[in-house]
């Protein structure tokens, strides 16, 4: 479909939709520097304060197929508003939240109606700018978003839980959700959506990989507690493999299923998907427990906490609006993302050997820096690579792809690596290590899990990706 914008109303447009994926991407990281004072005011456990975080990544992995769907049948604008509407209230019920399940109930609901607006705005993005230069440009502002995203939250978060309190990391969603809904309305014109002429929603699919998501989850969150050979993980386990393979099942016959499985005998759709899951795993991971280590351990204050990933901040902005685009034009994409995530690997090495009087110059600094530079150095490359080998039609579709895999990855992995933690810390306190010493090294064995998962991705990718040097100079695939 092509959307009526006035010529002069797109860049304005573009930072509207821009605007609501931002305030998206920030939910999945500013809660981190608040969770000690959401677990302090709520009473959630060392494993159960994981699901304030994964309960988001869930439905917002769950459902991010099926939000493009929705915006195919009904049309984008339709969609991308329900999402925001929808995003905004459940941000006003955290907000008022005053129980852990309330919380957590209103985090999935922030979830799903994220899922729906992430995945419409892109394609809204690419309706608005068909011309190859202005598309490439939008694509910069658009990654930038979605690479610093995360970051940012994190900075915010800290500003806000210290000036005024937790809650108001999500009530600020209210005033920019209204501020969207409304500019949207004005900027923006869609179509009806082709509801009539089009097959039914993949509601199963989409319905069978979160539930086994969430499941997987959490078996792996309460294996500590629960002992991991006992009947109850192991049944979880067995249930979300199945849920899997039911999944599998119904993308395989389903007319229009939400991931065509045939996409993932393009090798570099696959590879990336691969990547995408295991950095992921270990990116989520950096920024819930090093908000957790900075704040436990070095005993920083969540303003402090904020401030310290700034570095990361700018250098990932840096990245994402320039740098990036221009080693993937010079080098290509594949060894641009395996330095970027090499990068990161050692960082998160680095981070493993913070000890528990560490001074912010010396340790944190030099750590923050190289995996901001890693971050931003990998998302576009992981971006364009999934993208790579599909039809130009089919490069929306593919990038979903991706971001549902990031998504999901990002919540086992999160997942396995606080399990992890805990149980050292656990067993550190058992042997007689004083609480701060046992505390730390729990967090130092993720860490090091982290610069595994992210040191493999790099091997995979520079290893297995098809070499895409061409697309450093093809005009129709967007340089960032």
């Amino acid at each position: 479909m092509t959307y009526r914008t006035h010529q002069q109303k797109r860049w304005l447009a573009l930072i509207v939709l821009c605007l609501g994926v931002l305030m998206i991407v920030l939910d999945t990281t500013i809660v981190n520097v608040a969770l000690p004072s959401i677990q302090a005011d709520l009473g959630f456990s060392e494993t159960s304060l994981v699901w304030v975080v994964n309960a988001y990544m869930i439905t917002f992995g769950g459902f991010l197929l099926l939000g493009g769907r929705l915006g195919d049948l009904f049309g984008n604008r339709r969609v991308f508003l329900f999402g925001i509407v929808l995003f905004t209230l459940a941000s006003l019920a955290c907000g008022l939240a005053g129980s852990q399940g309330l919380l957590i109930g209103a985090r999935a609901v922030q979830g799903f109606g994220g899922a729906i607006v992430s995945a419409v705005s892109l394609s809204m993005i690419m309706s608005l700018f068909s011309e190859p230069a202005e598309r490439a440009q939008a694509m910069g502002v658009y990654g930038f978003v979605c690479a610093g995203g995360g970051s940012i939250g994190v900075l915010l978060g800290g500003v806000l839980t210290s000036t005024l309190s937790w809650h108001w990391i999500f009530l600020v969603n209210l005033p920019v959700g209204i501020a969207v809904c409304a500019l949207c309305v004005a900027l923006l014109q869609g179509g009806p959506g082709q509801a009539a002429s089009s097959g039914r929603l993949d509601v199963a699919g989409a319905a069978a990989v979160s539930a086994s998501l969430m499941l997987a989850v959490y078996a792996i969150v309460n294996g500590n507690q629960a002992g991991w050979a006992s009947a109850q993980t192991l049944a979880m386990l067995v249930c979300a493999i199945m849920l899997l393979a039911v999944f599998v099942g119904i993308e395989a016959r389903v007319r229009n299923p939400l991931m065509p499985l045939g996409l993932f005998r393009l090798r570099n759709v696959a590879i990336a998907n691969v990547v995408g899951v295991l950095w992921a795993a270990a990116m989520f991971a950096w920024f819930f427990i090093s908000a957790l280590y900075l704040q436990r351990v070095l005993g920083y204050t969540a303003l402090q906490v904020g401030l310290a990933f700034l570095p990361a901040n700018l250098i990932m902005a840096a990245f994402s609006l320039g740098l990036s685009a221009r080693m993937v034009m010079r080098l290509g994409i594949r060894p641009t993302l395996s330095i970027g995530l090499l990068l990161a690997a050692i960082g998160f090495a680095l981070f493993s050997r913070v000890p528990i009087d560490g001074v912010f110059a010396l340790d944190v600094l030099p750590v923050m820096v190289l995996l901001g530079a890693g971050a931003g150095m990998a998302f576009n490359p992981l971006l364009l690579a999934a993208m790579s080998d599909v039809h130009p039609g089919e490069s929306g579709l593919a990038s979903g792809v991706v971001n549902t895999s990031f998504m999901m990855g990002g919540a086992l992995g999160l997942a396995i690596l606080a399990s992890l933690a805990a149980a050292r810390t656990g067993g550190l306190l058992r042997f007689g290590a004083e609480s701060l010493a046992a505390l730390a090294g729990g967090y130092r064995l993720a860490f090091i899990s982290g610069a595994v998962l992210a040191a493999a991705a790099a091997l995979i990718g520079g290893a297995y990706l098809r070499a895409a040097d061409s697309l450093a100079t093809d005009p129709e695939v967007p340089r960032s």
